[in-house]
């Protein structure tokens, strides 16, 4: 079995913290998720990727909705 290559980290540095939602406003991910990034494993750090891309996947789609824009 092969080690499964990190990705690079999703921040964007534009760090603001929203703390109601306890995320960043930026790269979107929580402040467990910042905190513990550097200490994750490739696979956590991947799965923490895939939530990032539903979920903006899933804002464009409510954002078509609204304005009657192409999703892509």
């Amino acid at each position: 079995m092969t080690a499964q290559l990190a990705p690079a980290s999703p921040c964007i540095n534009v760090c603001v913290l929203d703390h109601a939602s306890r995320m960043c406003t930026g790269c979107r991910r929580t402040i467990d998720e910042i905190a513990r990034w550097g200490g994750m494993s490739a696979a956590e750090q991947w799965q923490v990727i895939a939530r990032l891309e539903r979920e903006r996947v899933q804002a464009e789609a409510r954002a078509a909705r609204v304005t009657g824009a192409p999703v892509g």
